[in-house]
């Protein structure tokens, strides 16, 4: 398997001049457009690494893993699908748009963007601090990675460029969407967006996803199998912004991506893979990190779906 990463992610190296960087975040914009890495975590204990797999960025939407599987934990199906629903869509994850269109004004899936501050509206926890608190304990523990914290460069970046995201959670507010201070609930959401870490990082987190949320490195119990299946069934059909059918026919495993340049994969019973790339396409997915998964899945008979 070492072999065959290493020889995926050289393969696949060429793809990065075909994507840009999401430079509309500023500090994102900033990335080396040819980095390329990629780590596989099987369920058994074994890591494969290669290419730039230790290099850090920030998750940006796979932490709306992590703040979906809280809130699941924390409040259960019933309360979280009540504020978000479970369907995909096809307009981009930052739309305003459909939302504004449907009735009730209630966010498609908890991985777009209106959906994730909904999410970050309803924790249970005291404060800002205290939510952030619990998020990145969260993040540490599906990763088995206790130093991973917050990015201040791209948070800050973050919270003074995210004009359409206010714009998002001051329309959700209105609706009463979301109850709260709307900048609070907004500075949460940019600081799990801006939680750095790395294509190995990710890969163990697919494997705790994978694993029906046992991490098979620290084997600590972090998430129940329930909410695991939740997570992987939605990653199938909204993880991958209005691209996830795309990535369900060519690549056939559950994904979750983030204009970081970072795609999650998780396969039941199997691995985790974590791929950086920060050069994306138009939806926002990294375009030679979505290469390597196909790769991988069509050589080596790691498709799923």
């Amino acid at each position: 398997m070492q072999m065959i990463l290493e020889q995926t992610v050289k393969a696949c190296s060429p793809w990065c001049t075909t994507g840009k960087v999401a430079s509309y975040i500023p500090e994102l914009g900033k990335a080396d457009t040819m980095a390329l890495g990629a780590a596989i975590a099987d369920v058994k204990g074994n890591i494969y690494t290669a290419g730039d797999y230790d290099q850090l960025f920030t998750m940006q939407s796979i932490s709306k893993v992590v703040t979906l599987s809280l809130a699941l934990m924390e409040l259960g199906e019933e309360i979280v699908f009540s504020k978000v629903g479970m369907e995909a869509v096809a307009d981009p994850f930052n739309s305003i748009m459909r939302l504004e269109m449907d009735k009730p004004h209630k966010p498609h899936n908890p991985f777009i963007n209106s959906g994730a501050i909904v999410l970050a509206s309803i924790l249970p926890y005291s404060d800002n601090d205290a939510k952030m608190d619990a998020i990145l304990d969260m993040t540490r523990q599906l990763t088995g990675n206790t130093s991973i914290n917050v990015n201040k460069e791209v948070y800050m970046s973050e919270k003074f460029t995210g004009e359409r995201n206010r714009a998002l959670a001051y329309f959700l507010s209105s609706t009463q969407g979301i109850d709260g201070d709307v900048e609070e609930i907004l500075d949460v959401y940019f600081r799990h967006c801006s939680m750095e870490v790395s294509a190995k990082d990710l890969a163990v987190m697919g494997a705790t996803i994978a694993e029906d949320g046992r991490n098979p490195y620290t084997e600590e119990e972090v998430l129940s199998p329930e909410i695991c299946r939740i997570v992987r069934a939605l990653m199938v059909t909204c993880g991958t912004y209005d691209g996830s059918g795309e990535f369900a026919v060519r690549i056939g495993m559950p994904c979750k991506s983030g204009v970081g340049g970072g795609i999650m994969a998780s396969l039941p019973g199997m691995m985790g893979i974590g791929v950086f790339g920060p050069a994306l396409d138009y939806r926002g997915n990294s375009v030679a990190g979505a290469r390597i998964l196909e790769m991988l899945a069509e050589e080596n008979g790691l498709r799923i779906l």
